[in-house]
């Protein structure tokens, strides 16, 4: 299947993966391609969602001056 877009993780880096789960079109930071899922649906089905990394899933992006 054809991917076209941006992310509908981080918005920003082109979509090139669709998740197998949910649908989602995903760039390749977004998605881990041992289990064919984006980022969520990977850590919530128990797979890595980038832990490997120690980071948090999908939202590096999100940056340190997020506020309420």
């Amino acid at each position: 299947m054809s991917v076209s877009g941006l992310c509908q993780v981080c918005e920003s880096a082109e979509a090139s993966h669709t998740c197998d789960q949910c649908g989602r079109a995903v760039c390749d930071q977004h998605h881990d391609d041992a289990f064919g899922l984006c980022l969520d649906c990977s850590a919530e089905a128990g797979g890595s969602g980038g832990a490997e990394t120690g980071e948090d899933p999908g939202r590096s992006d999100a940056g340190d001056d997020v506020r309420f």
